[in-house]
């Protein structure tokens, strides 16, 4: 997979894609980051990508033609599956939509900033708007790095245990159910005796319990879907 990811802020990436499961899958080969500075898509001396918005509104709005360039330029190398662009205004990102996003081959990611973008690039250039919650935030850079990861680690070798992808809340709209490790006992809190049991279809069971009832207590939206 390939993430080119569009933004006038490009120094935010350095340190969330050169850590932890993110760099160990780009090292294993699985994925390629490219980040793209819209300002280097500029043609004026002063590389301006915003501008005042027509009818008089407060702030400034992204130009289209910088966002259009380097799109194109982009195309012109190879097919991209999706062009997203990070809104509050988006389909809220969940664990469906990660599982989908994970099957692309190449994706382009755009960073919203200022009061947003000409709506002529939504309109035109982006085929999906994401939003990872209702707020907003200075900049769609951080929900591009929210976006990457929860895409990545779901490429088949990006994590160790594969089955531990496959166990996370929300994959098969459960939470999932408490976990525990050494040591058993630990001033008096003990872990359920059913864990040490080594009874693994009793273990099994346990588990899916204890996500159903976490569900219907913490998130019961999740049963209704």
């Amino acid at each position: 997979m390939r993430i080119d990811i569009l933004t006038v802020l490009p120094e935010i990436f350095e340190s969330p894609l050169g850590c932890s499961i993110l760099k160990r899958a780009a090292d294993k080969g699985l994925v390629e980051y490219a980040i793209h500075n819209i300002r280097d898509y500029t043609t004026d001396r002063h590389h301006k990508v915003d501008d005042y918005p027509f009818g008089g509104e407060a702030g400034m709005v992204m130009k289209i033609e910088p966002v259009d360039r380097c799109i194109s330029a982009l195309k012109e190398q190879r097919h991209y599956d999706d062009v997203i662009f990070t809104t509050p205004d988006g389909e809220i990102l969940n664990q469906s939509v990660a599982n989908t996003l994970s099957l692309d081959e190449n994706i382009i990611i755009l960073c919203g900033h200022y009061k947003g973008v000409d709506y002529r690039i939504r309109e035109h250039l982006v085929t999906r708007e994401i939003s990872i919650g209702d707020y907003v935030l200075t900049g769609g850079e951080m929900p591009a790095i929210i976006i990457a990861d929860a895409i990545v680690r779901l490429i088949p070798g990006a994590i160790g245990d594969e089955q531990s992808a496959l166990s996370d809340s929300f994959q098969d709209n459960l939470l999932a159910p408490p976990v525990y490790t050494r040591p058993a006992d630990y001033k008096g809190w003990k872990v359920p005796d059913i864990l040490l049991s080594g009874h693994e279809a009793k273990i099994d069971q346990w588990k899916h319990e204890q996500s159903v009832e976490r569900t219907r207590r913490l998130r019961p939206g999740l049963l209704d879907e």
